[in-house]
């Protein structure tokens, strides 16, 4: 299936975003909402690989993926990461759809993207139809921390952070010091997104890998429990923190299944 791709600039009041669409030639353009992916703490467009082009063409519905303000393509960030950024970012899907024309929205995303997902559901429950998220955290699990530590050190290795530079250019230190810092800042230690599970209403997909060392499987029966709507958590067997190019086949049959119009 040929899936067409384009590339947009969405103004913000503090820079711009770089955001890409990929749109299938059979997608149905009334009532389906387009999927937005929200990437991790060190993501990007680029990062997301081919993924959303597969997710396009397995769900016949057009996905967006955007790169965070100071991350991949977008303008350098003004300061520092506040403590409140997770919820911050629930206000970027109003701007997306006013610039691409969009409709209902389905947030979907990956690890703390997963978290902005479900940020953005609770904010905006009349847009968003349906939530995915893929090994998301939702509460600051010291499995998540101690792993970010590990990260942290890893990056001081020869390589690493040259690694990290190509996708984020100049903007790379001060993408990987906003994921280390906030998350393990004392200021953090306390994070929930309880308040905003039980304000989400709509259907919930929720994936998780039984090995993710970024998050144990309190954070996938957390949210399934919390969230108002109608919700499914799917643990993934032998699979880590990155589900989608792991065990990809398995991901994208179960966001087209809970995706597909119901059938009367």
């Amino acid at each position: 299936m040929t899936v067409t791709a384009s590339d947009h600039w969405i103004a913000t009041a503090r820079g711009k975003l770089f955001a890409r669409s990929w749109a299938p030639p059979d997608r149905r353009r009334d009532g389906d909402a387009t999927i937005i992916l929200f990437h991790d703490s060190l993501g990007c467009v680029d990062l997301w690989r081919d993924f959303p082009r597969q997710l396009a063409a397995a769900t016949s519905r057009q996905v967006v993926a955007y790169d965070r303000l100071g991350f991949g393509r977008s303008d350098a960030h003004p300061g520092s990461l506040p403590l409140t950024f997770i919820r911050d970012e629930a206000e970027v899907a109003p701007l997306l759809r006013d610039t691409l024309g969009l409709g209902a929205v389905v947030p979907f995303g990956h690890s703390v993207g997963g978290a902005m997902a479900i940020a953005t559901a609770a904010r905006w429950p009349g847009i968003c139809s349906q939530l995915v998220t893929v090994a998301a955290q939702c509460f600051a699990e010291e499995r998540t921390l101690s792993s970010i530590r590990a990260a942290k050190a890893d990056f001081e290795r020869p390589g690493q952070f040259e690694r990290l530079a190509r996708y984020h250019g100049a903007k790379a230190r001060w993408v990987l010091d906003a994921w280390t810092t906030v998350w393990l800042a004392p200021g953090f230690a306390a994070w929930s997104l309880d308040d905003e599970l039980r304000a989400v209403r709509c259907p919930v997909l929720v994936l998780h890998g039984d090995h993710d060392e970024y998050g144990s499987l309190q954070h996938p029966e957390r949210i399934a429990r919390l969230a108002q709507g109608p919700a499914r958590a799917i643990t993934f067997e032998g699979c880590g923190h990155v589900p989608h190019r792991e065990q990809l086949t398995r991901v994208l049959a179960e966001v087209a299944r809970f995706l597909a119009p119901a059938t009367t």
